[in-house]
């Protein structure tokens, strides 16, 4: 790229491997249909079992239903019940017609009960109709590049054209979790409805009681789809999240894949945010040079083996034109593992630089001349 100079750094300090593109076959030995296990931070895969075959997922659905209600919805609303929503197959929070209900109770009851009937009621208050709900969804979806997913329904009652990959839903959760809101629902263990009756929603994911480090987030049965599980936990600051589809083992498979996970893979410092990277001539400003740092940190789950092989590109232009912003974005750095891009982060204006009055300007001009 013309006016940019590349510095290339082989074998950095430390470094990764990653990219959910890639999948990694371990010898473990699950028996789910279809598995998968990744690092939320950086969405790297750190197993894959047959990740990318379509299969239904019962109420692991509700993780995507729960997404847009925060994301669409005002947790805070009052929702008033339909008929539409009450009586419906499967499990319950047991909603009534005409009952005034707040989205965040309806929300806590959807994940933690996985009550049917809340994802009917949040489906038809954040979409206006259930179809419309249903639009949002796999809109979602395509968005997040979940691309072998299709919903017909909020709840995941077995239909034959809903269904998802153990990877999409990965994408799907790991979106989710980005959330604070969502965290904080998923790993409650019970919640109290704002409601007379029936206001008492114990979470049925064993993995918050039987796990060290457990936070959620959501189980998953039909006759259908069996047994789905996708199970998080969070230890020395690395959540890693496990996913099943149709696993008769699912809590135990699911420990097996996380605690491969925490033995196997180390959080490593690439670097962190406002890292000094180098100075930068500055033309017509009021400082000759200004530092350039990164934007952001970058933390990525390795192996001991995966130290080496990896490069970095810093790309800075070799001089900027004042005037300057603070955070103004100047640069790239790019992580590569054996040549295939790992990730990419902004470099940027440390301070803000003024540009140089004409008086000033004029008087450099006229002392270069003389």
């Amino acid at each position: 790229m013309k006016g940019y100079k590349k510095l290339l750094f082989v074998a950095v300090t430390v470094f990764i491997l990653l990219s959910s593109h890639i999948s990694y076959c371990e010898p473990i030995e699950i028996n789910a249909k279809s598995g998968i296990l990744i690092e939320v931070n950086t969405g790297r895969v750190l197993f894959s079992y047959n990740s990318n075959i379509k299969l239904p997922m019962a109420s692991t659905t509700k993780i995507m239903t729960a997404l847009l209600a925060l994301e669409y919805g005002n947790l805070d609303d009052l929702v008033t019940i339909k008929k539409s929503s009450v009586g419906i197959e499967g499990s319950s929070i047991y909603l009534k017609e005409g009952e005034r209900i707040r989205l965040k109770d309806l929300v806590y009851g959807l994940m933690l009960r996985s009550g049917n009937d809340a994802a009917i009621a949040i489906a038809e208050h954040v979409g206006g109709t259930v179809d419309n709900f249903i639009k949002l969804m796999n809109r979602k979806a395509k968005e997040l590049g979940a691309i072998n997913t299709n919903f017909t329904n909020p709840h995941g009652l077995h239909d034959e054209n809903h269904y998802t990959t153990a990877y999409d839903l990965a994408l799907i959760t790991r979106e989710a979790l980005k959330k604070k809101e969502f965290r904080d629902i998923v790993k409650s263990k019970v919640w109290v409805a704002d409601r007379d009756i029936n206001k008492y929603f114990y979470n049925k994911n064993k993995t918050l009681w039987q796990y060290k480090g457990g936070d959620g987030v959501k189980t998953g049965y039909t006759k259908k789809a069996g047994r789905c599980l996708v199970a998080s936990a969070t230890r020395n600051g690395m959540q890693l999240v496990a996913i099943v589809l149709d696993d008769y083992s699912w809590f135990n498979d699911c420990y097996k894949l996380l605690d491969y996970g925490f033995s196997v893979f180390k959080p490593k410092v690439i670097f962190n945010k406002g890292q000094f990277i180098r100075n930068i001539e500055v033309i017509n400003g009021n400082r000759k040079k200004v530092p350039i740092i990164t934007n952001n940190e970058l933390i990525i789950p390795i192996k001991d083996n995966e130290i080496e092989n990896i490069k970095i590109n810093i790309e800075l232009p070799e001089k900027i034109y004042a005037p300057i912003e603070k955070n103004q974005k100047i640069g790239k750095i790019r992580v590569y593992l054996n040549g295939e891009l790992f990730a990419v982060n902004d470099l940027v204006v440390k301070y803000s630089v003024k540009e140089k009055s004409i008086l000033i300007k004029l008087t450099d001009y006229l002392s270069k001349i003389f």
